[in-house]
Formats: structure tokens, sequence, C-alpha cells
């Protein structure tokens, strides 16, 4: 019995190591003693956005529009939000509800549309350099003409620009264009813009690599050449074939600018050799290409600290959207289904509860406490642990995910019918109950296994291919089907080891309902059969047909002598 005892001792281990991480979360994480309810349940913060499209650009195709609802519930689960609904509205709106309220950073992840671009820098200057150049500044006969300067000869080449470009470059307020929201811009076309901290402006050649052909993207801490933490974080970027191709061509090109020596200054040109990396037409960050990379790996750095580099990460990590997005509206919504039906699927399950609850008393009597303390420990654990990850994942209890514990009840109730109808089988068999509980646990865990695996596969499979409340579903009925073998095997089995010792149970008292008369147990001893059950005409007849055919030749062959 001192294995039974060791199981029952790191039952009450693992209960304890529950209830000090939840009182951690709670004590040192602002968590709650409560798991935190979805959006049909608690309501919380609607978001619409509507796409915004260049001068002459079609209206988004459906193809378009799932694309982007698929990358904003990626960023939505990536920010910790859980049971989040995503939904198109007409043909250029996306629908964005999460439970409770929404935070700022998960509200600019999904706002951004992450159009994520490099191009060459033509000119850079201090953002606070502003000039206003008219044509009388340049002499009574000077125009400011719309055309290039000449013909370029690589997309780093200032001739490309018109006379005008310059002059809206250098009269850019950077202070200004920060805080309003600009059109997307044309690709194909010369880029004024700021960084995001309007801090430096630039002037930008057309995109030579688009956003959509970075494979991955990760945030980390950079290292030397020396392999040790520089500590500045950093975004890691990898390109696709097709981007890796693009992106050495244009640091073969910058690295071969940065080399060269300027007539006019004596110096390498510091500003040519360098590309902008613009997300939403600003610059994130503009470094210079100090080599040619050839393996499509590169590195974002930048004042990032370890949120900021997660957020792009993810975000880029996730796809750029087809085209940007603007808020129409954001506001608070109300639960969709409200406490009284939290209430009406609680009370269902306590009504199913409580019908296991008398099925066992009145078919197993005694040992129907059994089923009742493994349902309660079942559902302390489950509570547990949901809210475990309601304060750590940021998972939300919906309406489908207390049907997933409700169906925990049928789960539980299956696998104490199974264990506890192998032991009456044995004891029919004229074992003692301690053998019986051994010998029956030992053919109920294989098909208390086969049970519980299917369960969980489903789980699985839901749980991959399904959205929303469904997969909500999939999670409680997963963990649930989890919690039923740790109590079975660590709380109710234990617990009948230690049963079988008593008097109660271990000698057959009639209301334990482990009576071996009760159950029409024989005893097969050498030669001879002998019905053992006194316990009336029941009993006898479960004798009766529970004999081989052996013992029912020797039966009728007693009557014959007689």
């Amino acid at each position: 019995m001192q294995s039974a005892r060791v199981a029952l001792t790191w039952l009450l281990i693992v209960l304890a190591g529950l209830v000090g991480i939840n009182w951690l979360a709670v004590a040192l994480q602002g968590g709650t003693w409560t798991p935190k309810l979805a959006l049909d349940l608690e309501g919380g913060t609607q978001l619409v956005l509507e796409a915004q499209l260049s001068e002459g650009q079609a209206d988004p195709t459906a193809e378009q529009m799932a694309q982007a609802v698929s990358i904003i519930r990626q960023r939505v689960d990536a920010s910790g939000v859980s049971e989040a609904e995503i939904t198109t509205q007409g043909g250029k709106n996306i629908v964005i509800s999460v439970p409770g309220e929404m935070d700022p950073e998960t509200r600019a992840r999904v706002e951004s549309s992450a159009k994520l671009e490099f191009r060459p820098v033509l000119m850079a200057t201090s953002a606070a350099d502003v000039q206003l150049i008219t044509p009388d500044m340049l002499g009574p006969d000077a125009t400011i003409g719309q055309t290039p300067l000449g013909e370029p000869t690589d997309p780093s080449d200032v001739m490309q620009l018109s006379d005008q470009q310059i002059v809206d470059y250098y009269a850019f307020d950077c202070a200004a264009a920060l805080s309003e929201r600009r059109a997307p811009a044309d690709p194909t076309q010369p880029l004024i813009t700021c960084d995001a901290a309007g801090v430096e402006k630039y002037l930008l050649g057309p995109v030579e690599i688009e956003g959509t052909h970075i494979s991955n993207a990760s945030n980390g801490m950079s290292t030397n050449a020396q392999g040790v933490s520089t500590g500045q974080w950093v975004v890691n970027l990898e390109f696709d074939a097709e981007g890796a191709a693009a992106f050495r061509d244009v640091t073969t090109r910058l690295y071969a600018i940065g080399a060269t020596i300027d007539p006019a200054t004596g110096q390498p040109d510091q500003t040519r050799s360098r590309f902008a990396v613009t997300m939403d037409n600003l610059v994130i960050t503009a470094p210079t290409a100090n080599a040619v990379i050839t393996d499509g790996k590169a590195q974002i750095s930048g004042s990032f600290t370890e949120v900021s580099s997660k957020a792009l990460a993810d975000q880029l990590k996730f796809g750029a959207l087809p085209f940007s997005f603007e808020t129409k509206s954001a506001q608070t919504i109300s639960a969709t289904l409200g406490t009284w039906q939290l209430q009406a699927g609680l009370i269902a399950g306590a009504i199913g509860l409580a019908l296991v609850v008398i099925y066992s008393l009145f078919q197993y009597r005694a040992l129907g406490l059994v089923t009742i303390a493994s349902l309660a420990l079942l559902a302390i654990v489950a509570y547990l642990v949901v809210t475990f990850l309601s304060n750590q994942e940021g998972y939300r209890l919906s309406l489908a995910g207390v049907a997933g514990l409700i169906v925990a009840i049928g789960i539980t109730a299956d696998s104490f019918i199974v264990y506890f109808e192998r032991i009456k089988d044995e004891l029919r068999d004229g074992k003692t109950l301690a053998a019986a509980v051994e010998h029956g646990w030992s053919r109920a865990i294989r098909t208390i296994l086969a049970s519980d695996g299917v369960n969980f596969l489903v789980a699985i499979v839901l749980f991959f291919i399904a959205v929303g409340n469904v997969r909500g579903f999939a999670i409680t009925l997963g963990i649930t089907t989890l919690i039923d073998l740790f109590v079975v095997t660590l709380f109710t089995h234990p617990v009948m080891r230690l049963l079988a010792t008593t008097k109660f149970f271990g000698g057959g008292h009639p209301l334990s309902g482990l009576n071996p008369k009760a159950l029409g147990a024989v005893y097969r001893g050498r030669g001879e059969f002998r019905a053992t059950a006194t316990g009336g005409k029941g009993a006898s007849r479960e004798a009766a047909k529970r004999q081989s055919l052996a013992e029912r030749k020797a039966a009728a062959a007693g009557k014959v002598d007689d």
C-alpha cells in the first residue's frame, strides 16, 4: 500500500503547485482567481477597419480580404488574446471584436498594415532642417521643373529626381507629417518621408524589395563577431529565394557605392550607400550596407526594446497586408450571450452531474462516493488549470469552453464505470477485493487510455482546424481529457487500493457495492464447480451465466447422476 500513499502524496504536491502558481499570478502579476470570460459572455471592444487603396486601384477582391483577415487573426493571437472574432463587412471593411478592453499594443498591431518595403536612400538630412525654396531664390530666370534631372544609371542615382521633388524634400516638415495619416505611397515613385521618431528625413527611391518576400522574422539580442551579446535588440529577417536574390543585388550595389570615393568631397558617399526599411511610409531604420549579403539573412536594428522588437517581428512574420487600413470606428460592445446563458449552461452541467451522482450511488452504493470524490477533484484541478491559462496565456472561457468542461463529466464517468466493472468481473471470478483491484486496473487502464486518446486526438484536430469559440471547446476538451487520466491514476486507483484493505469494502459489506455474493461470484476449484452465491435468484442466475462450457457439462453430469 506504500505505492498508493506515494501516488496520493504526489497528487497533493501537484494540487499545491497549481494553487501556488495561481497565487503568484494574483499577487505579483495582477491575475485573478477566476478565469477571464470570452466575448460571448463578457462583451469587449470592436474595431472596424476600412481598406485604404491607392488612387485608381480597384476594390479589394474576396481573396485579398480573406488574406487580410487571416493575417490580422494571427497578429491578435500572437498578442495573447484568445476567443477573438474577426470577420469581413461589405467589400472593404474588417470587423475585429476582442473580449474585454483592447490594450494599446494589441490595437497598434491590428491597425498597422506592416507594409514593409526596401528603398534606396537618395538624400538624408536632419528632420529639423526645413527650407522653403521658391523660384525667386534661385534667380530671375530659374524654373523648378517636373522632369528628371537626367537618365539614372541605377536605382540609387539622384538623376532620377526632378527639381520639384528636391524642393519638396527640403520643405518637408516631419512634425506635421507624423501627426496625420498619409495615403499609401506609389511604390514606383520616389518617397519623401521621415523616421518614426521624427529625427531624420529622407528622399527615397522606388521600392526594390517588397516585404512579401520575407519568409521569417524573429527578435533577439545582436551579437558581435565573438558571439558576445551587445545588449541591443534587433529583428532578424530571412528572405525567400526571390527576395534573397534581390537583396544580394541591392547590397552589392550599395557596398560598391560606399567603397567609392566621391570626387567632389574626397569621401565615400555615406548617404547613397544606405537602404531604408519602411513600414507604412515611415522609415524603421536606414542602415549602411557594410557587406554583400548573399544568404538572404539580414537584421533590422534601431532603438528597439524587447517588446517593440517582438511586435515588429510578429507583424513581419505573419506577412504584409495586401493594402493598408484605416480605423473607421472603435466602440465597446455588450455580451452577445450574457450572464443568464452562462448560468443556464452551468445549470445544465449541474443537472448532468447530479444524474451521474445518483446513478453512481444506485449502481455502486458506497463505491459511488469514490466517483463523487473523483469528479470533485477533477473540477478543482480543471478550474485551477483554466485559471492559470487565463492569467498566463490570455485564455478566455467561452460558452463553448464551458460545454467542453461539461463533457468532461461524461468522460470521467466512463472511466469510473470501466474500472469498477472490471473490478466486479474479477470479484465474480472468485478473487479477493485486493487482487480484483490490481487485476481490474491492469485491464481497465488500457481501455481508459484508448478512450481518452481518441478524445484527445479530436481535441487536437479541432484546435488546429477551427477558430473562435470552437477552438475554446477544443482546449477545454483536451485539458479535461488529460486531467481525467491524472485523476484516475493518482487518485481513484490509489484510493481503491486503500479501500480494499478496509473491513467495510474488503469484507464485501452489502452496502459497499462490492459484495461477492450479490455479484454472483463463483469458486473454481480443481475438478469441481461450486456456486458460492447465496444472495438470491439474481445472484444465482449471474453465477450460472458465467459458467464455462466444461463447468456446465460437469453440472449437467451431476444432475444425471443424481
